[in-house]
């Protein structure tokens, strides 16, 4: 059958417009919601578009799946229902939050206890340990409270009194309650019922030989009163004591961290810098604990919070990979690079170099080309590190033409800004790969003849004759700088550029120059800088003149006067600022400053801001502040990732007629973990609504 959607309104046109050109603006996707759902109450195709549109970019919010829900109960189709509650548990599996919504939905809808019971056991497998469980514990309670299934309600509180949790000193005293209101018989599982001792009559005498003692069908199910006393209900209690203090033990260490987290839940606002250092430090201590469940469900919880935020999927991935487990680190890429951060070049740029470093050449080069093509085209770390690793793998005029064609692109663009950039990475990377100095030399006067005179270009000059062998041409630069620096040049170079170039130039004269160029130069520097010095600065040093002891004076006329056996620098107050540091000539691909010319705005997707996540261009970490992760001991996890616990059964959802019926979102397990068994039904793989724009 085909299905028509509705014409739409002026206004859902505009909104989709927005949301078509910028799939991140999360409040123009809330508008347009509220508009659809305002002029088409009870068209249920119109709903199903906008809610499959904006949850395919927004996954994690909970609040939309339910109602999305509410939507289809509203309008009677409870397989489709299902079918929400089923994507939603996919897409937001770590949320207590929606599994709440989805057991409060089944026990309203189902009436068989053990497809409810079934429910509630998955839930609780993702996020059973959560230290904000409690909502969906109290729901499970209270449903068995309901049927008077006691044996089943003490046994749920038992298992919660293992748990670190907020409400743990609140289920503790319920639990002695429950103690104390309910005959111990009603409350024993059958494991913890006590049986009799062999040998023994019914009156408690010892049976005589030939006896037969016949045991009814009513004995196995009539309970046992007999023998309960005070210090046995003492007893049960102790036991559930005993893990409850270990429990509060363990939380006296995690409650700072938990108190600290003020937004759990997903939303498209930059979260405080407290925050995010304090799940950073979470993390930390939770990696000590040699508990790889526990740190699994903590980078989940925290990636449900901090999702759109590279550096914890970053750290999760890596985590993860040193702990051994490269199903759980291959998911959680897959998903921040399909799903949550997919427009952030560092987290592609991440991905490339993990999966070069995990012998996937194949996808590491998939990655780079995704940001060269659709990500952040022209984006120069992209391609210095695209190149590195094809000279990495032998592959040098692969390096050569990566390099070539980011070139001719630029010079199809106006007063393109990354151009002279290119041209000085191509110019150095093909002297230090491959030792060709005419044609790094070549490559530099071809751009000249292309790119505006800059700063940038002529410092990657002076950088490449200070590596180059004897003898430098020093006259030639000479002659470039004092057309760059002279005042009547058209350089667009400002004059804190000029004077720091100048600056350059004369510390690469202190070594390989003469007495002659090294005075021409000093004399132009002097010339066209010092006395154009800042009268503020001037003014503060005889204001700290002033103010300082006669000795400081003293000490201080002293320094300032530069004798003849200092170097020459001495004299260039911005010098210092530039020297080249020791091993200059070898270090990664890593100039301008970023305080100078600066690429020109690139194309990647709305609201991205590049974040510090990488180090130098060559550089091994990610990330600058982490450290590499500590290895937790290799527990089995009960609910590892995503949703495919590796121990617990599959689960048929209720109503399983409905199975085949729930589409798998995009970002689907990697093949590694299919083997695991799966909470999902079997349905085939499909495009997550991808198709409507």
């Amino acid at each position: 059958l085909l299905f028509v959607v509705p014409a739409t309104s002026p206004e859902e046109d505009r909104l989709w417009n927005i949301v078509k050109a910028n799939s991140l603006d999360f409040d123009a996707w809330t508008a347009l919601i509220d508009e659809t759902e305002k002029v088409a109450w009870d068209k249920i195709l119109k709903i199903r578009r906008v809610y499959d549109a904006f949850l395919a970019e927004f996954p994690l919010c909970y609040g939309y799946w339910k109602k999305y829900a509410d939507h289809e109960a509203r309008l009677g189709d409870m397989d489709k229902v299902l079918e929400v509650y089923e994507r939603a548990v996919v897409g937001v599996t770590y949320s207590v939050d929606i599994w709440l919504h989805y057991c409060t939905f089944a026990i309203s809808t189902y009436g068989d206890p053990e497809t409810i019971r079934r429910l509630f056991e998955r839930g609780l497998t993702y996020v059973g340990t959560d230290y904000l469980s409690s909502p969906l514990w109290d729901k499970y309670i209270e449903y068995e409270e309901m049927h008077s299934e006691w044996a089943r309600v003490a046994s749920i509180y038992t298992r919660i009194l293992e748990i670190p949790n907020r409400s743990l000193d609140n289920y503790f005293n319920r639990f002695k309650e429950l103690v104390g209101s309910r005959p111990l018989s009603e409350l024993r599982s059958a494991e913890e019922t006590p049986v009799p001792p062999s040998g023994l009559s019914e009156n408690g005498g010892q049976a005589s030989e030939g006896d037969v003692h016949t045991v009814e069908p009513e004995d196995s199910v009539k309970p046992v009163t007999a023998g309960l006393t005070e210090a046995e209900s003492e007893k049960y209690i102790a036991l559930r004591e005993e893990m409850y203090k270990k429990a509060k033990e363990f939380d006296s260490k995690i409650s700072d961290f938990e108190n600290a987290i003020r937004r759990p839940y997903f939303h498209v606002r930059p979260l405080n810098a407290a925050e995010l250092e304090n799940w950073h430090n979470y993390l930390d201590f939770m990696e000590g604990q040699d508990d790889l469940n526990k740190v699994v469900k903590l980078y989940e919880r925290c990636l449900i919070a901090c999702a759109n935020y590279p550096e914890y999927w970053t750290r999760y991935v890596l985590c993860m990979e040193a702990c051994g487990s490269m199903d759980i680190a291959d998911n959680a890429l897959v998903r921040a690079t399909q799903v949550f951060v997919k427009r952030q070049p560092d987290i592609h740029l991440f991905a490339a170099r993990f999966k070069e470093q995990n012998a996937d050449i194949p996808g590491a080069r998939a990655a780079y080309e995704r940001v060269h093509t659709e990500i952040a085209p022209g984006l120069l770390e992209a391609i210095i590190k695209h190149a590195n690793m094809e000279h990495r793998l032998g592959n040098l005029e692969t390096s050569f033409s990566l390099y070539e064609q980011a070139i001719s692109i630029e010079k199809g663009k106006e007063q393109s800004q990354v151009l002279p950039m290119l041209y000085a990475q191509y110019s150095r990377f093909v002297y230090l790969a491959s030792g060709n100095a005419e044609k790094a030399r070549e490559i530099l006067a071809t751009a000249l003849d292309h790119v505006q005179f800059s700063k940038p270009l002529l410092e990657a000059l002076i950088h490449l004759e200070s590596i180059m062998s004897l003898p430098k041409r020093i006259d030639y630069l000479d002659s470039l700088v004092d057309k760059l620096i002279a005042p009547s040049s058209d350089s667009t170079a400002s004059a804190a550029e000029r004077e720091e170039l100048s600056c350059i130039f004369l510390e690469f004269l202190s070594v390989f120059g003469d007495v002659q160029s090294i005075k021409k130069a000093e004399d132009r520097h002097a010339k066209l800088f010092l006395p154009h010095r800042s009268k503020s600065v001037l003014k503060k040093r005889l204001a700290e003149d002033y103010l300082s002891s006669d000795k400081s004076k003293v000490a201080k006329s002293y320094t300032d006067s530069a004798s003849p056996a200092q170097s020459v620098m001495g004299g260039y107050p911005n010098a210092q600022q530039t020297q080249w540091p020791a091993g200059y000539g070898v270090q990664p691909q890593g100039w301008p400053p970023a305080n100078q010319a600066q690429p020109q705005v690139q194309q990647w997707g709305p609201g991205y801001t590049q974040q510090p996540a990488y180090g130098a261009y060559g550089g091994a970490t990610y990330g600058g502040s982490y450290t590499a992760p500590q290895v937790p001991a290799a527990v089995a996890p009960t609910a590892a990732y995503g949703a495919y616990p590796p121990t617990y059964p599959p689960q048929q959802p209720p109503q399983a007629a409905a199975a085949t019926a729930f589409p798998q979102q995009s970002y689907a397990q990697p093949a590694a973990a299919a083997a695991a068994p799966v909470q999902q039904p079997a349905a085939v793989p499909q495009p997550y609504y991808a198709s409507y724009y």
